[in-house]
Parts: structure tokens; C-alpha cells; sequence
């Protein structure tokens, strides 16, 4: 099998975080799943931790669906991590849970591989999943091309509408910065979403002190 394949596995989905609402990763107010794994490991990611394919906690997908569902709240989902593409079964599974209760609910995902790529050469549970997702930012985090950017962390990085829904708003070309949101959880560790402004930016938070990053996964 290719190694860029992943798992076929439709059940169950590996995430290292749960984010119950943010407004900086995509149009909107959405909820976040942050999936575990990635072999691409580019270098300054800000989320080293969800590298490993055995990291995280293995979630069902029936789970994740009624803890989306449970959050009126949000009119999207997005998926990174992590490499969603290497668990594109288990996500195209929950987006049709998902939508078979909110059809409404709009649908964004990150990946290192280019839209091309998945298109051309991906596994059919790669390009099942592109055929439901309303806004795809593609290609691999490039630590020298580093910007401050809208939903995207480097300038080789693109934004696609894959659907009809945010068309408008992806083309317009509004290339501000989303900025980041900032949490204390209950016992007292920082947690953080978005895209940051500069590179190294996790390095460079955690050599503060009294600074610790909460990266576990939440309860759904």
C-alpha cells in the first residue's frame, strides 16, 4: 500500500484535540477536530505532537458525530492535525453522519498533500472525502514562506472552495489574518487555536515560564 494511503478504517478516528468552537479556522463559528498522525512531518509544525500515528486517543466515529452534533452553536467543522488525508475514510464517515442530522453544516480540512495530488494519485477514500468538503488549505507547512495569512500558516499554501457554499468568501481575496484564540482550561493550562504570527512560534511559548501547553486530547 502506498505509505500516503492511511487507514481504511471507517469506525474509528485517531485525535489528539477537541476544540469545541473557534472563529480562526475557517468562515464562521466551527468546531475543530485535530486527528493524530502525520508522515509528512514538516519541519516547524506547530503541532509536533500530533506527528506520531499512534499518538492520541482512538475515538468512534459515531462518538464524534453526536459530540458535533450536541454543538448548535457551530455552523462548520474543521479538520486538521495531524494529516486528516491518512483517516480520509473514517472522516468522509462522519461528515455523512453529521449531515445526515445538519445538512447544513460546512466542512473544511487541511492537508501537506497539494489538491492535485489527492486528486490524481490519493486512494478513493482520499477523493471520497475531497467530494464533501466545502474548503480545502492544501500543501505542506514551509518554514521560510511563513506569514502572517489567513487560515494558513506559508505562502505556498492555498485556500480552495470545493463547493458552491463559500465560494464567494474564498475568492474574494481577503487575505487578512484570522489572529488566534486563548484559553485557560480547568486546571489552570494554557490552550491556544489559529494560525500563529510568527514561525517557531510554540518553541518560542514554551520556553516561557510558567507557560504550560495543554496538548491532550478532550473528552468528546
Amino acid at each position: 500500500m502506498n505509505r500516503h494511503w492511511g487507514s481504511d478504517d471507517a469506525g474509528t478516528l485517531r485525535v489528539a484535540r477537541l476544540v469545541d468552537g473557534t472563529a480562526v479556522l475557517g468562515p464562521g463559528r466551527r468546531a475543530v477536530v485535530l486527528v493524530q498522525g502525520c508522515r509528512l512531518r514538516c519541519r516547524g509544525c506547530i503541532a509536533e505532537e500530533t506527528h506520531p500515528i499512534d499518538g492520541g486517543e482512538a475515538l468512534a466515529v459515531e462518538r464524534l458525530a453526536s459530540w458535533l452534533d450536541s454543538r448548535p452553536s457551530v455552523s462548520g467543522v474543521t479538520f486538521s492535525g495531524g494529516e486528516p488525508f491518512l483517516q480520509a475514510a473514517a472522516l468522509s464517515r462522519l461528515i455523512d453522519l453529521v449531515r445526515a442530522r445538519r445538512p447544513e453544516l460546512s466542512t473544511m480540512s487541511y492537508s501537506g498533500y497539494r489538491l492535485e495530488w489527492l486528486r490524481e494519485k490519493g486512494s478513493e477514500s482520499q477523493r471520497r472525502l475531497l467530494r464533501r468538503l466545502d474548503i480545502l488549505v492544501d500543501g505542506p507547512y514551509v518554514r521560510r514562506l511563513h506569514g502572517a495569512l489567513r487560515w494558513r500558516g506559508s505562502s505556498n499554501q492555498r485556500v480552495h472552495a470545493l463547493s458552491p457554499r463559500h465560494r464567494t468568501e474564498v475568492e474574494a481575496g481577503d487575505d487578512r489574518p484570522a489572529g488566534m484564540e486563548w484559553s485557560i482550561d480547568a486546571e489552570l493550562n494554557l490552550e491556544w487555536v489559529g494560525v500563529p504570527p510568527l514561525a517557531d512560534f510554540a518553541e518560542r511559548l514554551a520556553g516561557q515560564p510558567g507557560v504550560p501547553l495543554d496538548r491532550q486530547p478532550k473528552e468528546a
